[in-house]
């Protein structure tokens, strides 16, 4: 083996000498080795950086970079769950050089590029805002075939349901509703209200690299709604040629199925310089009725998405990258699936059809001193719905028939949302600005989203054309142990009478190799704008729950503090990582809804959109990470908060009023734990935990309005992965695991058929589930 390793290297050496281009050109090779097994590693990515020039290393672990300009260069060695090494090298023109790599194995994955915190990549050790990340090694241990599935496994996120008809999941940070949380894609706030009521459900993991969290005020970043946090959903990249195919098939209830089967190829031209990343995905889910009554608790699914994401490098320099994705999803929700939604007592029906992608042009200076970047996104969402429910002997009470009459059937709706995004980025680094080296990067962006919603509930269609033009410029010093980052964001919103300043300011300072220090502050806002809770009409006691903005609303202005102490220290062969995060958000005019009587139509409960005085959520986030090497993993989160308004919060006027924040409890967690025996072999358990709360239902099944404090959850699961080597390049890994293994479940207004309030929903979304996978990789 070690002479046919050497043998290659001197082919590969001949070689290049050889067949040299450029007399001003050199060639670099070399090979990548596990600094701790000494086994040389397949698929490492080398880069020079502040260049498209890269590659992968092949099978065994070498590489061959050829045609590098002449001079001096940062050669850069990265690999998902090892550290990254940078070398400095020269290349001398017509000549090879031998560049090796022993790569140190990185059992808990502190280190790796990031973007969201800063809008620049950097590493997230040296981020003065702290990122978190959820990776391919999360979603595998969940078993996770959708983006909704794994948000939980991050400190202060939860994701519950919020209608127990069609399912539809909402996202929290730190207590705050999924309307604070400012969701990206490839950093791009293409994610519209109506995206955000299924949209969390709809992305597969498929065609996700990683996603980043930033909790806290983001609207110096990223502008309006980022007052809980930023959630960005970076896609897949092109690395190397690959294929995969794979089938994971859920069983849960009496035989149903959640079936999801998925295409992913990667490829890559021979130079690397033009690569196209593809996907496919196809899920089926049956509907689920716990109670029997024949009315379903969690809805039936169909859905398919396909998409790519390519570039090509124009120059060494200078990079374009163009993604695109569709998706089509239908679900269905209620009783009576087998027939028309109209004839059903009571249903819930979308049919949604996605298009959206993105063009981006990268350049970047030889010395990387200047980046630019120019970017135009893009999203079209066409909806077809119906929200019905009948009143039995009572349909006609109000004079007029809310559902099928004759040849009419009431209840349809349709929906189309556009969303555009323009914008330019530059930074530039400093050796030296005023006391320490700095990056100063400004830039401008202009978000543009329309939506109509025609709906048969309301007497006038819901119209919006939201505008907002941002500039914003921020100056990060930063060294190994120090950051200080300030800088700020102008919007002019058309919804807004005046135009708006977010500042924000953050410092990181490392006491020393085990304790880093970080505080921020950050202003966020909210427009008075239509929001994703308006898109979507749940029913109690047979009449649509409708929400209308008051005609006074005035904008939300947030302040937001955090505060960390980040220790890593590794003791003896155990790495150890704790993070303590404490945060506190203060919401002047906070908005809340009021029941009330409806404006337009009998018939119908309407909430009203008003404004409180304000609200304070404050908190401690907590996580402990434990690696013995790579081969033992455990991850603990865990999060302790408080969320109230200033004053007492009158829901509705049969309801004392109250201060506590509804859906936000006081303690909520989660635990990943991964063991690795052998390189084939991964055996993970996982687990969420989410405290008591205060939700509200509405009357109809239940003779007054009321606020139900909820019993406690604790909703685990486990999954066993063992991966076979057919060939030198077909592998097939084969998987088996439980969700929900004690069947936790909402156990409280089953029953209530066609009264029931479909807002009045908590607990797991779905029950004990057994699956099965399958995969091919080549």
């Amino acid at each position: 083996m070690k002479k046919n390793i050497i043998l290659l290297s001197i082919l590969l050496i001949f070689q290049t000498t050889l067949f040299s281009h450029s007399p001003n050109t050199a060639n670099i090779t070399g090979h990548t080795i596990d600094r701790v097994t000494g086994e040389h590693l397949p698929f490492v990515s080398i880069a020079i950086r502040g260049t498209t020039l890269g590659k992968t290393t092949g099978a065994t672990g070498h590489f061959l970079l050829t045609d590098i300009p002449a001079g001096e260069h940062i050669l850069v060695a990265s690999f998902m769950g090892y550290e990254r090494v940078e070398k400095s090298i020269v290349a001398i023109a017509g000549q090879t050089i031998e560049v090796n790599f022993e790569l140190e194995p990185q059992a808990l994955e502190l280190s790796g590029v990031v973007i969201t915190g800063s809008r620049n990549e950097i590493d997230r050790r040296e981020s003065a805002t702290v990122v978190g990340v959820l990776s391919s090694r999360s979603f595998d241990a969940v078993g996770a075939t959708r983006l909704s599935e794994v948000l939980s496994f991050q400190p202060g996120l939860r994701l519950e349901n919020t209608c127990i008809v069609d399912g539809a999941p909402s996202l929290r940070i730190n207590g705050l509703g999924g309307q604070y949380t400012q969701i990206l894609i490839n950093s791009r706030p293409i994610f519209s209200s109506l995206a955000s009521v299924y949209g969390l459900e709809q992305l597969p993991v498929g065609m996700i690299e990683r996603v980043e969290v930033i909790r806290g005020g983001g609207s110096a970043l990223y502008g309006s709604n980022a007052v809980a946090g930023v959630v960005n959903i970076i896609t897949r990249e092109p690395l190397r040629n690959s294929f995969a195919i794979s089938n994971q098939t859920g069983i849960f209830g009496r035989g149903l199925t959640d079936i999801n089967t998925t295409l992913n190829g990667s490829f890559v031209t021979d130079d690397f310089q033009t690569g196209a990343y593809l996907f496919a995905v196809a899920n089926n889910r049956d509907a689920y009725d716990r109670s029997g009554d024949g009315f379903t608790e969690a809805p039936r699914l169909r859905s398919e998405t396909f998409g790519f994401k390519a570039h090509h490098n124009l120059t060494n320099q200078s990079r374009l990258t163009l993604e695109y994705h569709r998706m089509h999803e239908f679900r269905r929700g209620g009783n009576m699936l087998d027939k028309p939604a109209h004839e059903a007592d009571l249903a819930e029906q979308l049919n949604h059809r996605i298009n959206g992608g993105s063009l981006t042009y990268n350049r970047f200076s030889r010395d990387y001193r200047h980046r630019f970047n120019a970017f135009a996104s893009a999203q079209h969402i066409r909806r077809e719905s119906f929200f019905g429910a009948c009143e039995g002997d009572d349909f006609e009470q109000y004079g007029f028939q809310l559902f099928h009459a004759g040849d009419h059937h009431e209840g349809y709706g349709r929906t189309n949302d556009f969303t555009f995004v323009v914008g330019a980025q530059y930074t530039y680094s400093l050796d030296n600005f005023l006391f320490m080296p700095a990056q100063i990067t400004a830039g401008i962006e202009y978000i543009d989203n329309n939506l109509e919603d025609h709906s048969d509930h309301r007497e006038h269609a819901l119209k919006q054309h939201a505008r907002s033009f941002g500039t914003f410029i921020q100056n990060e010093w930063r060294n190994e142990r120090f950051s200080l980052l300030i800088g700020g964001r102008l919007d002019r919103h058309n919804l807004m009478n005046n135009v708006v300043f977010s500042p924000r300011a953050n410092t990181r300072f490392a006491l020393n190799n085990h304790i880093t220090l970080r505080a921020s502050y950050a202003a966020g806002f909210r427009a008075p704008q239509i929001d994703d809770e308006d898109l979507h009409i749940p029913f109690a006691d047979g009449l649509p729950v409708l929400i209308e903005m008051a005609e006074d609303l005035k904008p939300e202005f947030s302040n937001s503090f955090n505060f960390s102490v980040d220790l890593n220290k590794t003791l003896g062969r155990v790495s150890t990582n704790f993070l303590i995060d404490a945060f506190y958000t203060n919401i002047r005019n906070v908005f809340a809804l009021e029941l009330a009587e409806s404006r337009h139509t009998p018939g119908q409960q309407v909430f009203q959109r008003v404004n409180e005085e304000g609200a304070v959520v404050q908190g401690l986030n907590f996580e402990l990470t434990l690696g013995l090497t790579s081969r033992f993993i455990a991850n603990v989160g865990f999060t302790v908060q408080s969320a109230r308004y200033k004053e007492p919060y009158e829901w509705a006027d049969d309801v004392d009023p109250i201060r506590e924040m509804l859906r936000a409890p006081n303690q909520y967690g989660y635990i990943t734990l991964s063991y690795t025996p052998t390189r084939r072999l991964t055996i993970s358990a996982t687990a969420t935990y989410t405290g008591s709360m205060l939700v509200p239902h509405l009357e109809g099944y239940i003779n007054h309005n009321e606020l139900f404090r909820t019993p406690s959850f604790f909703d685990a699961g486990f999954r066993i992965a063992y991966e076979f080597q057919l060939s030198r390049l077909l592998r097939m890994q084969a998987s088996a695991g439980m969700r929900n293994i004690f069947d936790q479940f909402q156990s409280t207004a089953l029953n209530a058929g066609r009264l029931r309030d479909s807002g009045f929903v908590y607990g797991p979304a779905m029950p004990r589930m057994v699956y099965f996978g399958v995969r091919f990789l080549i």
